[in-house]
């Protein structure tokens, strides 16, 4: 019986071609999937947007689109624009069982360049998701032949055609020798909870530190969310103007501040004990976001929220780290 994939296309400059009716490219067509033989190929399209259009509703309907078409394929791609790749394959990551074998691809170069890594990318992700060993792992991107975890992997580069990286590194590898496909894995799966929200309804922003940062911005972002990400400086300290803001948006509106860092790499860690270093933040009621940057910290605590789970269980689940 041939293998089954289920390819699932968003859009992204993977789909995109010079923009008939102005500059630039946008996206319009699906790319086709090269070179893969004995394999039974559906496709489907929930939307066709540019990766900067795409919102958490959106990641949680191709979520939940997985999860349909699953059953009757024996591994699901993704294609996506890059530029919140890594959001949309940690939204997955948090919603869909590990089990299912799914992997995330796009490209850096659209159709019309001369030196596209889409068809490249598609097969890759394609093979990759139909080896045996990538069940377990939950979801995975897979760019460049590299092949990485959802909760660590970033974009490291604005235009190189292999953009995708992260602290530790790729978690495995995809090589070609003629049609035959090599993979190599480095790490072993791990067993993890996941969540089922209906919807993401809770309104989850984050802000951004910097030096001489007095809190602009913090108690109108505070006001209007349902809990904040503050991207802040090194394992997780902020001006000491920022320790009493904080202290009142948790203990007097039970609204959770998670602290990650801007630090390309390294988890959050309450070392300092100046005012707004990160002990007196966790001190004052502030949950460590561990090793995810603010981006994937607002996904977990948008799911979170949306689950109505109170401030204490969000604070449990941030500190095992199980996801």
């Amino acid at each position: 019986m041939p293998k089954r994939l289920a390819l699932v296309h968003t859009g992204g400059t993977i789909a995109s071609r010079p923009n008939p009716d102005g500059p630039g490219v946008t996206p319009q067509e699906a790319p086709d999937l090269p070179g893969l033989s004995g394999v039974t190929v559906r496709e489907y399209q929930p939307f066709n947007l540019p990766s900067p259009h795409i919102t958490p509703a959106h990641m949680l309907q191709v979520s939940q689109l997985i999860e349909e078409v699953a059953p009757h394929a024996d591994g699901v791609v993704v294609t996506h624009g890059t530029d919140t790749l890594e959001e949309t394959a940690f939204l997955l990551h948090l919603t869909l069982p590990p089990h299912l074998p799914v992997v995330l691809t796009g490209s850096m170069r659209h159709a019309a360049e001369a030196s596209w890594d889409g068809p490249g990318n598609l097969l890759d992700a394609a093979q990759v998701a139909l080896y045996p060993e990538t069940k377990g792992r939950g979801p995975l991107v897979v760019f460049g032949g590299d092949i990485f975890d959802a909760r660590t992997v970033t974009k490291v580069h604005t235009s190189a055609v292999d953009a995708f990286g992260g602290y530790p590194g790729p978690i495995g590898r995809i090589d070609r020798v003629e049609d035959a496909a090599h993979v190599r894995y480095f790490a072993s799966p791990e067993p993890r909870p996941t969540f089922g929200p209906k919807e993401l309804a809770a309104r989850v922003e984050i802000l951004y530190a910097y030096a001489g940062w007095k809190g602009e911005g913090y108690a109108e972002a505070a006001q209007r969310a349902d809990g904040l990400v503050i991207a802040a400086l090194g394992t997780g300290n902020l001006p000491p103007e920022l320790l009493p803001l904080v202290q009142e948006t948790v203990q007097t509106t039970q609204k959770p501040v998670v602290i990650a860092t801007r630090t390309h790499a390294g988890p959050v860690l309450p070392v300092y004990g100046y005012a707004g270093g990160g002990a007196t933040l966790v001190q004052a009621g502030a949950i460590p976001a561990s090793f995810l940057n603010a981006h994937k910290a607002r996904l977990l605590l948008m799911v979170l929220l949306s689950l109505d789970m109170d401030l204490e269980r969000v604070r449990q689940l941030f500190a095992e780290g199980v996801f």
